[in-house]
């Protein structure tokens, strides 16, 4: 109400508050302002006047909204106000300036939306790990949708603008429109908490801490310029079956690693170098031979696993005794010879190379 009524008169100012605010204009209040003409015709033109009218009558003139701004204004009441909700949810729409038939040049409108979105997660203190980029067409054509959409999927929260931004381009670059379009909208419906980033030092607070991409932004935007089948990452995988103790999976796919991983008997040799199939080695006198005969060294260490293995393309059930061998020409080697039916010969496998 003060900073309304422009600057107090130095007598004004010498006063306590109270007095500055009974010399205030009726403007100064917003509550008061609107009954001004009624206010006037009672003769009063500062909130002490009003103030001095009876309450009673005052409240039935006015109303009691009246009463009670002033009472806050001059600290006799406490003052509530409502908090600001974000929605749970973002979606914003966004009518193009004109017809757009590229789906490159749909950033134009994008950006706007997603700088939307950013701000709405940044009140929220949260991120996302996917959003939908929609569209509508300004065509009504039989058996073609009025309408598109684009789902973008990231690897961990996140709310930059500009990461976001270059993995919604590289997505557009693939994207062919089927007709022009007049509507832009973006979606944003599962919102997760974001860790702020740490505050700066003062010797580093006008810099900038971190330069370029985080390894997780760099494989979503080439699992998007590159297609996700191109980009992968091997996740480890509770098995004891040698071929079967890792799986490769889409780089940017969100909660691809594995959850609980058994842990390694101790003592038990792994090799540096997993052939891609075991080789059949040749056997002398019931010893295998790879480049002369081997020694073995160790062993055996005995898997016994993959009976319950259904799945067409998965490795399949494995009895094997896995031995480290040695010769002068072929090094430490990791062989294994099957385990089967006693009356049947058992073959050796190179499986793998250490060092």
């Amino acid at each position: 109400a003060l900073a309304r009524s422009g600057s107090p008169a130095p007598a004004l100012a010498r006063a306590g508050w109270r007095a500055r605010l009974d010399a205030a204009p009726l403007a100064a209040l917003t509550a008061a302002a609107e009954h001004l003409p009624l206010l006037e015709r009672l003769g009063c033109r500062t909130l002490g006047e009003v103030r001095a009218l009876p309450r009673a009558g005052l409240a039935r003139r006015c109303g009691a909204a009246l009463l009670e701004a002033l009472d806050q204004a001059y600290g006799e009441r406490p003052e509530s106000f409502e908090w600001l909700c974000c929605p749970e949810t973002f979606e914003a729409w966004l009518e193009l300036p004109g017809r757009v038939e590229s789906a490159p040049a749909l950033m134009f409108g994008a950006r706007r939306l997603l700088l939307q979105m950013c701000g709405w997660l940044a009140a929220r203190h949260a991120g996302v790990r996917r959003f939908v980029l929609c569209w509508r067409h300004d065509f009504h054509r039989s058996g073609v949708d009025d309408a598109g959409e684009l789902e973008v999927r990231l690897g961990e929260p996140t709310r930059e603008p500009e990461h976001l931004a270059r993995l919604l381009g590289e997505l557009l670059a693939h994207v062919t429109l089927p007709g022009p379009v007049g509507e832009l909208g973006l979606r944003a419906d599962a919102p997760e908490p974001l860790q702020p980033a740490g505050p700066a030092l003062p010797l580093t607070a006008g810099r900038q801490v971190r330069e370029g991409e985080t390894l997780a932004q760099l494989l979503e935007r080439l699992s998007a310029r590159l297609g996700a089948e191109r980009v992968r990452r091997p996740v480890l995988c509770s098995d004891h079956r040698p071929e079967a103790m890792q799986r490769w999976v889409p780089a940017a796919v969100a909660g691809a690693a594995a959850g609980s991983v058994a842990a390694l008997p101790a003592g038990l040799p792994q090799p540096g170098w997993l052939l891609p199939q075991p080789q059949p080695l040749a056997t002398r006198q019931n010893r295998p031979q790879h480049h002369g005969p081997l020694q073995l060294l160790a062993g055996p260490h005995r898997v016994e696993a993959g009976w319950w293995a259904v799945t067409p393309g998965e490795p399949g059930r494995a009895g094997r005794d896995y031995f480290v061998a040695w010769n002068e020409r072929a090094g430490l080697l990791w062989i294994y010879r099957e385990r089967v039916p006693a009356g049947t010969a058992a073959g050796w496998f190179l499986h793998g190379v250490f060092g």
